[in-house]
C-alpha cells in the first residue's frame, strides 16, 4: 500500500473541481471532498474509544500513581521518587518538540502516530514485564529451595526505568501529531468543513479527558489494591486495539503533500540567519522589497524580517534568497510567541489543580463514610468531570446559539475562549484562596497550628466550587489554545504548532515549582 503522507516529497497531481489542494489519498491521488476525510476519517481517532481514552487512560495510569509504584513495590524513599517522577514528567513535556519536529521535517504525520503506537505498547509491555518478574527480596526468592526464576532488584529498576522513559518517547510523537493528524481531515476553505474542524478540538478534548477521569477512578485502584501486572498489562491491550482501529482507517484519510524539499524548520532558521547577516542593510531597500512582494499588512510587521528577501552579491546565485512563502512561515511562528508567553501564566494557575489544590484537600476530612474516604489524588476527577459533562452542553447547544449572536460559525472566537478561559482561571484562584483562608481560620480556632498531621475539621467538599471552576476554564483556554496554535502555522508546521502548545505546561509546570519554592522561601 503506497501511503502518500508530508515525507514523501511528492507533487501535487493537477486538481479537479472538487478536489482539496495540498491532500492527497493513501495511494497518492488527489482527494475527493466526498471520498475522503472529513467526519468519516476523523471517526477512527475521536470516535475510537480506545485511542483516546485508551491513550489518557494509559498515560495518566502512570502519571497519577507512579510515585506509589516507586516507593511501594520499587522501594525508593519519597525524596527520590520525586525526583524521578519530576525528571520524568518534564522529559514526556517537551519531547513533543522533537517527535513533532520529526513528523513535520522527516516521516509525517501519519508515520509518525503508526512507529509512536508501536513504540507505545513496546514500552507497557515490558513495564507489565518489569511488574511480573519476581525479584530478589521477594518472599518466594529468599526460599534455599525455590525453583523461581528470580532476577536482581537493579536488573528490574533498570528494566522498568527504560520502559518508563519509552512511553515518554512515545508521547513526543503521538501526542502533537495525532491531534493535527486528526484536524488534517477538515478543509479549511469550505464553510461547513470549518465548523466541523472546530468540533473536532471540542470532542478530542472531551475523549482526553475523559480517559483521565476512567483512569482516576479505575486505573489506580487497580494498580493499589489488586495487580501492577494488570494495572500495566491493561492499558497495553487498549492501545494494541487502538492501533488495529486507527489502522482500518488508512484508505479514508486524507495526507499532506510536501511542497518542499528542505525541512520547514530549516527555512524557518535559514530566514532569520538571512535577516540578521542583511542586518546592515539599509532598511529603505528593505521596505521596498517586502511591499513589492508582500502584502502590505505582512510587510509591516517584523520588518526585520523583510530583509531576508534582499539578494547581496551573488547571494540570489547561489541559492541564499528566501522566498517570500518562507518568510511569511517564520512570521506566522513568531506571531505565536506572545501568545505563547501570556498563557505560561495560565500554565502557572493550571498547576496549581494537582499540587496546591491536592494539599488543601489532603489536610480536610475526607471521609465519605466511617470507613471510607476519598483518596486526595482523585479530587482532580471533579475537573475532568466537569469538562466531559461541559463540551457536550458548549457545542451542542452554546455554539448554535452564540453563532445567531456573533454571526461567526464557531460562536466564539479561539483568542475570545482563550481569554474567557483566563479569566475564570483567575476566579478559581480566587476562591481557593477564600477557602485557604478559612482553613487557616479553623486551624486556629481548634489549636492545631502545630499539628500537621491532625485532619482538620472542615469538609473536603468545600474545595469543589473551584475545582469546577477550573474545569471550565480548562475546557475554554486548553481546546482554544490547541486550535489556535493548529491553525495559525503553516500546514507543514501544525504538528511543531500543536508541541508548542504542548511545551506551554512543560514549562509552566517548571515555573510554578520555582514560584512555589520561592515563596515558601520568601515567607
Amino acid at each position: 500500500m503506497a501511503i502518500s503522507d508530508d515525507s514523501t516529497g511528492a507533487e501535487t497531481p493537477f486538481l479537479k473541481e472538487d478536489d482539496i489542494d495540498g491532500s492527497v489519498d493513501y495511494k497518492g491521488r488527489p482527494v475527493e471532498r466526498t471520498n475522503c476525510g472529513g467526519l468519516k476519517s476523523a471517526s477512527f481517532i475521536i470516535g475510537d474509544p480506545c485511542f483516546l481514552i485508551g491513550e489518557r487512560f494509559a498515560y495518566c495510569g502512570i502519571n497519577s500513581n507512579l510515585v506509589t509504584y516507586l516507593t511501594g513495590p520499587l522501594g525508593q524513599s519519597t525524596a527520590t521518587a520525586a525526583v524521578h517522577v519530576n525528571a520524568w514528567s518534564g522529559t514526556a513535556a517537551l519531547l513533543p518538540l522533537l517527535g513533532a519536529f520529526i513528523a513535520d521535517s522527516f516521516l509525517g504525520r501519519y508515520r509518525t502516530i503508526v512507529v509512536a503506537s508501536l513504540i507505545y505498547i513496546l514500552g507497557f509491555s515490558l513495564l507489565t514485564l518489569s511488574a511480573a518478574l519476581p525479584s530478589l527480596n521477594t518472599y518466594g526468592c529468599q526460599k534455599a529451595n525455590t525453583s523461581i526464576l528470580c532476577f536482581s532488584p537493579e536488573l528490574q529498576v533498570m528494566i522498568f526505568f527504560f520502559s518508563l522513559y519509552l512511553v515518554a518517547f512515545r508521547q513526543g510523537g503521538h501526542k502533537p501529531c495525532v491531534q493535527a493528524f486528526g484536524a488534517d481531515q477538515f478543509n479549511a476553505q469550505d464553510p461547513e468543513e470549518f465548523k466541523a474542524k472546530s468540533s473536532f478540538f471540542n470532542w478530542w478534548y472531551f475523549g482526553l479527558c475523559s480517559g483521565t477521569l476512567i483512569s482516576f477512578l479505575v486505573l489506580n485502584y487497580i494498580q493499589d489494591n489488586l495487580s501492577w501486572v494488570l494495572g500495566f498489562g491493561i492499558p497495553c491491550i487498549i492501545m494494541v486495539v487502538a492501533l488495529i482501529v486507527f489502522l482500518c482507517g488508512t484508505t479514508t484519510y486524507r495526507y499532506s503533500v510536501k511542497r518542499y524539499e528542505k525541512s520547514p524548520l530549516l527555512r524557518i532558521g535559514q530566514v532569520f540567519i538571512l535577516a540578521v547577516r542583511n542586518w546592515r542593510t539599509s532598511s529603505v531597500a528593505a521596505q521596498k522589497e517586502a511591499h513589492r512582494t508582500l502584502p502590505s499588512a505582512s510587510s509591516k510587521q517584523y520588518e526585520f524580517l523583510n530583509k531576508a528577501l534582499l539578494a547581496l552579491d551573488d547571494s540570489k546565485k547561489h541559492g541564499k534568497v528566501c522566498s517570500i512563502e518562507e518568510v511569511e512561515e517564520a512570521k506566522a511562528v513568531l506571531r505565536l510567541v506572545p501568545i505563547w508567553a501570556t498563557c505560561l501564566v495560565y500554565a502557572v494557575v493550571l498547576a496549581q489543580s494537582s499540587t496546591f489544590f491536592m494539599k488543601q484537600g489532603a489536610t480536610k476530612d475526607r471521609s465519605i463514610t466511617t470507613s471510607v474516604k476519598i483518596p486526595a489524588a482523585s479530587l482532580q476527577s471533579f475537573i475532568s468531570l466537569t469538562i466531559v459533562l461541559s463540551i457536550p452542553i458548549y457545542d451542542c447547544i452554546f455554539v448554535p446559539l452564540a453563532r445567531t449572536w456573533t454571526r461567526k460559525s464557531v460562536g466564539m472566537t479561539m483568542l475570545q475562549r482563550i481569554r474567557t478561559g483566563m479569566f475564570l482561571s483567575s476566579i478559581s484562584m480566587i476562591l481557593a484562596a477564600l477557602v485557604e483562608m478559612n482553613r487557616l481560620k479553623t486551624i486556629q480556632e481548634y489549636g492545631l497550628v502545630d499539628k500537621p498531621e491532625v485532619t482538620v475539621p472542615m469538609s473536603v467538599w468545600w474545595l469543589v466550587p473551584q475545582y469546577v471552576v477550573i474545569g471550565l476554564s480548562e475546557k475554554l483556554t486548553m481546546v482554544g489554545l490547541q486550535e489556535f496554535f493548529y491553525d495559525q502555522v503553516p500546514n507543514e508546521l501544525r504538528s511543531i504548532g500543536l508541541a508548542l502548545y504542548l511545551s506551554i505546561f512543560g514549562v509552566g509546570g517548571f515555573l510554578s515549582g520555582f514560584l512555589i519554592s520561592a515563596i515558601d522561601k520568601a515567607t
